[in-house]
């Protein structure tokens, strides 16, 4: 079976944790362990996302001069090499040596008249509290947002469009190479009227841009890891409801999070949609079990009645 596998921020550095290098590969790793299995029986392609990692870039960034920082689209790059380097190093030393990974960096094509540049939505960066967000968004003139009981910055999320490398990744994957890639979104690029691509300062969903990647895959599967064991109705509620199976047509009547859950699913049901495939959410640590159907959420065409946990 061909997967998309898209590990979320949160599944690789648990919220609030200090963002340290050390605490990140001991992340990975566990990542890595609950992978290996599944490259052993499956073609598998990897995405991941970058928001605390960029976010933390973009805090280093603001030390230099105004004409010396770097933009967002070098930063994601910078994210996609290291966290694909941690991954790539981590999965192999566990698989045999006949069990080839390969780290890509991948542009990624959206359209420069995208209403998200105007209208930031992508947190990034640590979390804050009210009055730290405050002085922040007046000191550095970031836009803030909510994110749960606490606060983070947010940036441009445009859709993606286009994986300019999707041939290379095609070839990679023909030839049983896992492949990591598009990392944080990919690296948002748009094409200029001479057709010469220019990076822009954005950063992409993660779980838009893995969907985009798995449809052009003809993939069999999305799987959406995150730190959260399935797609909840009324999250945070008494009443709140752990969905085990569920068509896309249903699943669009509930609310989620955004910036959270509300993309995952939302990547889910396109591709689902668009491929006639399936999408799995869950937790990392229950990656085979969701696969499996033993646990998380499965969105498919197939569903005709909502299933839940007990």
């Amino acid at each position: 079976m061909r997967i998309v596998i898209a590990l979320g921020g949160n599944a690789l550095l648990r919220r609030g944790e200090p963002l340290t290098a050390a605490n990140q590969r001991q992340n990975i790793k566990t990542a890595a362990e609950a992978l290996a299995p599944l490259a052993l029986k499956h073609e598998l392609v990897i995405t991941h996302g970058n928001g605390p990692q960029v976010g933390l870039l973009a805090l280093q960034n603001a030390a230099y001069k105004a004409d010396e920082m770097y933009p967002l689209d070098i930063l994601d790059a910078e994210t996609e090499g290291m966290i694909g380097y941690l991954i790539e190093q981590e999965l192999v030393n566990l698989l045999p040596p006949n069990r080839q990974c390969a780290t890509l960096l991948t542009q990624i094509e959206v359209d420069r008249n995208d209403p998200a540049f105007k209208h930031p939505t992508k947190p990034i960066g640590p979390i804050y509290d009210a009055a730290a967000a405050k002085r922040l968004e007046t000191e550095r003139n970031w836009r803030i947002a909510a994110d749960g009981k606490h606060y983070r910055r947010v940036v441009a999320s445009p859709r993606p469009i286009r994986i300019l490398e999707q041939r290379v990744i095609d070839l990679l994957v023909s030839q049983g190479i896992i492949v990591i890639c598009a990392g944080g979104g990919g690296i948002p690029v748009i094409s200029q009227e001479d057709g010469a691509l220019i990076g822009v300062e954005a950063v992409i969903d993660k779980d838009l841009a893995s969907a985009l990647l798995a449809q052009e895959m003809q993939a069999d599967l999305l799987l959406l890891l995150t730190d959260v064991d399935a797609v909840y109705q009324n999250w945070g509620e008494a009443n709140t409801c752990a969905i085990k199976r569920i068509s896309p047509q249903a699943i669009k009547t509930f609310s989620f999070a955004p910036g959270s859950m509300a993309p995952k699913v939302q990547a889910a049901i396109e591709f689902v949609e668009q491929s006639g495939g399936a999408a799995c959410i869950g937790s990392l640590g229950d990656a085979a079990a969701v696969i499996n159907g033993e646990a998380g959420t499965l969105i498919s065409k197939e569903e005709t009645e909502t299933v839940w946990w007990d």
